[in-house]
């Protein structure tokens, strides 16, 4: 089988980058083992400037449509999906929101989100082009949410899968376990037509059969989700209590399943012929450990990256508490990384007049070097707990992460996010934008792991 993409919610091209093993800007010059045949980057609240988009064509080029038009920078919705080039791989990391339907509507055909669109745009790809395989990735809170209907939201992303004939299995994946540089959760999603010659092959292996008992099928499932399936030869697991593997089948219509449909949903299942199967699992693991410290700069950073002393501390360094419950302190003092990071306790006033004490605990002021990063978020850089701060190895002085060691904790080539192409123009991206980009993108080792399973499936296709 050809190994042909279409990478949606590319970002600056994560996926494209693992499943090529990209790993320096070198590499990207090289012949790419998979062939991305389309791409789709649109950012909404980016008015005048797209540079996620305009960073993956400066990399990588455009792609056009069908009727020969580029649409790669469209609104995803508006993007006619029959139009797109075949392909027989679909991926993307798509936002999580609100994925909930119309009740009243008894067919897949003119559903509506209320604000989770975009994973509708992923269903309409997958009705015009009926892709063989699917690699998808989102944050790990997907599987329950939303807050007020427990796995509503991921019950009908997979009776959308179910409806076209898919199989799914998924797995919420903290890079870290697996030795990689950052600790970070998402859940996966690999789906897979029923009729492909790799779900044949893992329901023979596994024994599965269509007419048993959905109890019956319980120890060939155990085996996908332990030993056969795709996650489980990608990232080796032992489940916590076979006996625990969940079960139940899903709501024929997408507006009851919507309405009333509510699941607690494990960190890892499989979902095949509309029955769920989940079970909590731990990693297996003991390989190398990438920490932070082996990812950062040895040699001199620029000095914009430095924190001034004042910025610091408003106190002792030791001191780790604030207490306003009685006293504000000045704003000077709750400008400090001291104070932002520490713990709190802060007078607070509910709508409904009720006062109270708010109070959270401290985090770790300096990110320690034998550890893999804290997961980054698109506020990196910025005056926020969230933020990393470290010692830089060359002064010891305390400074905030470099574009370049941001890109490393998501495994992206050095530099990747610099340049962008802005019609005949190269123009270099911003450094809070640098850093944005990496708090949305995923962690690329992930998927270059997984391209060794995908790469012996599609050859056996």
């Amino acid at each position: 089988m050809k190994k042909t993409v279409c990478e949606l919610f590319a970002g600056v091209g994560g996926f494209r980058c693992g499943l090529n093993s990209i790993k320096t800007l070198e590499d990207i010059k090289k012949p790419e083992k998979w062939d991305t045949v389309w791409f789709s980057q649109w950012e909404p609240a980016e008015k005048s400037t797209q540079y996620a988009h305009d960073c993956y064509v400066y990399h990588f080029g455009s792609c056009l449509d069908k009727n020969g038009k580029d649409t790669t920078n469209y609104n995803i919705e508006d993007v006619d999906k029959t139009t797109l080039p075949d392909f027989n791989l679909l991926v993307g990391g798509f936002p999580c929101q609100d994925y909930s339907v119309a009740s009243s509507l008894a067919t897949s055909k003119g559903l509506e989100g209320k604000k989770g669109v975009l994973w509708w745009s992923i269903r309409e790809t997958l009705e015009a082009k009926q892709p063989p395989f699917v690699l998808l990735e989102n944050v790990d809170r997907l599987l329950k949410s939303p807050a007020k209907q427990r796995g509503r939201d991921f019950g009908i992303i997979l009776a959308c899968f179910r409806d076209e004939g898919y199989t799914v299995e998924w797995r919420v994946i903290n890079a870290a376990d697996y030795g990689y540089q950052q600790r970070r959760r998402r859940t996966f999603i690999f789906a897979y037509k029923n009729d492909t010659t790799y779900a044949k092959r893992v329901r023979e292996k596994v024994q599965y059969s269509m007419a048993a008992d959905i109890e019956e099928n319980r120890e060939a499932m155990g085996n996908v989700l332990l030993e056969e399936g795709f996650f489980a030869k990608s990232f080796p697991v032992e489940i916590v209590d076979k006996n625990k593997i969940h079960i139940k089948e899903l709501p024929e219509g997408l507006g009851e399943l919507s309405e009333h449909f509510s699941f607690g949903f494990e960190n890892t299942g499989v979902m095949i012929d509309g029955v769920i199967y989940t079970v909590k699992t731990q990693p297996v693991y003991e390989g190398k450990q990438i920490t932070l410290g082996d990812i950062m700069e040895e040699s001199e950073v620029d000095e914009k990256y430095f924190i001034p002393d004042e910025r610091l501390y408003y106190t002792y360094p030791e001191v780790t508490h604030s207490d306003e419950s009685k006293e504000r302190l000045s704003k000077e003092e709750r400008q400090t990384w001291q104070y932002i990071k520490g713990a709190k306790k802060l007078p607070r006033k509910a709508a409904n007049g009720h006062e109270y004490i708010f109070s959270e605990g401290a985090v770790a002021m300096v990110d320690a070097y034998d550890k893999p990063a804290r997961t980054m978020l698109t506020s990196e850089g910025s005056f926020s707990r969230s933020t990393h701060i470290v010692k830089d190895k060359k002064t010891g002085r305390i400074r905030l992460l470099t574009p370049m060691e941001a890109e490393r904790i998501q495994g992206f080539p050095t530099n990747h996010t610099k340049y962008c192409q802005v019609g005949d123009k190269v123009v270099e991206m911003p450094v809070n934008k640098r850093r944005f980009m990496m708090g949305n993108a995923l962690v690329v080792n992930l998927v270059e792991k997984m391209e060794e399973q995908l790469s012996v499936i599609f050859d056996a296709e």
